[in-house]
């Protein structure tokens, strides 16, 4: 890819995202959308994402934290613990709560169905972020009124088209997928394949795609037992994101294997460093800041204009470029994502 080209398009994304970021942060300054105040009380939302234990969503809450009080917004958070019931129980038990907005990003599709259904009832507007919530033909019936995340199967796309150019277009390649009943690993696993098919020579080891639920130790497990089996070298590795690949590059250090390409998804700090570090190839990035503020802003856009489901757009995409050594994104990337900015 030329970099230029990569800057530019990003730019010209970028370009619509302070546009519509900018009218968020004004939303609220006209006179009928004055943000409470005096004996008003503040806004109050409930937000929640799939486990703190990974570095995306740890962010995620960080940036949510800086917005709301940016805001004037009283944030509530709920740890999805990576596990799926845990998430919909501590759900259950906030749904009968005064909220003006929640914003979730699931563990999986489909669990947070019936909690979302009995938020709607109450007349509290639900945004899913990263994660459908529920299948997109359902999202407005159950409840949910937005969803905001990136382009799964075009992130899987930039990532495993980066590494079929890199490996050059031949040798065996491994595949680490993230949660199988998670909308975004599937759409990463569609994307990968969609590339896989143009490269005849390409073959996947292993077994296809090993589902290790975003867990580091149990990619490490599978990607060891994987390269274990093999005594020719192979010639790279595309994993669902960031913290599962960096777990696995110790394990050819020393092995024949010790020339593999390493992809991933997600493009926060530990992976950017990773590409600076040529610890991987490339990543190409999931906006956790930029979903997690939107989810934000455009919850309180709506609880203070009063607006309707049909005013909101039910789906909004995110823009998300590929990160390498030289295509020169590295360093806007750092700046947009650090955690005392947290607007990437």
């Amino acid at each position: 890819m030329n970099p230029s080209n990569s800057r530019r398009d990003f730019l010209k994304a970028a370009l619509g995202s302070a546009a519509l970021g900018a009218g968020l942060l004004g939303a609220g300054c006209r006179p009928q959308q004055q943000a409470p105040t005096g004996s008003q009380r503040p806004l109050r939302a409930a937000m929640s994402n799939a486990g703190l234990k990974t570095t995306w969503c740890a962010l995620g809450k960080t940036t949510a934290e800086l917005w709301a009080r940016v805001f004037g917004v009283e944030l509530v958070w709920i740890d999805g613990e990576l596990d799926a019931g845990r998430q919909r129980n501590k759900i259950d038990l906030i749904v009968h709560e005064d909220w003006d907005f929640c914003c979730f990003q699931a563990v999986q599709t489909g669990p947070l169905e019936a909690p979302v259904q009995k938020l709607k009832k109450r007349g509290v507007p639900v945004i899913s972020m990263d994660v459908e919530l529920v299948p997109r033909q359902q999202m407005r019936a159950t409840g949910v009124w937005c969803h905001i995340g990136p382009d799964q199967e075009a992130m899987g796309r930039s990532s495993a088209g980066y590494l079929m150019q890199a490996i050059g277009g031949r040798g065996k390649v491994v595949h680490i997928g993230g949660l199988a009943a998670h909308s975004g690993a599937q759409g990463r696993r569609r994307g990968f394949e969609q590339v896989l098919k143009q490269y005849p020579e390409v073959e996947v080891v292993g077994g296809g795609v090993r589902w290790c639920d975003w867990d580091k130790e149990k990619a490490l497990n599978a990607f060891q037992a994987i390269i274990a089996q093999h005594d020719e070298p192979l010639a790279g590795a595309f994993f669902h994101n960031d913290d599962m690949a960096l777990a696995c590059v110790p394990a050819v250090k020393g092995t024949v294997h010790e020339k593999m390409v390493f992809v991933g998804v997600d493009g926060q700090r530990h992976g950017l460093e990773g590409v600076q570090q040529g610890l991987l190839h490339a990543t190409t990035v999931n906006p956790v800041c930029l979903i997690h503020f939107w989810a934000l802003a455009i919850g309180r856009y709506i609880a203070l204009g009063r607006e309707s489901p049909e005013q909101v757009p039910q789906v909004i995409t995110v823009p998300s470029p590929l990160v390498t050594r030289d295509n020169g994104m590295l360093e806007a990337m750092f700046y947009l994502a650090a955690p005392e900015h947290c607007l990437m």
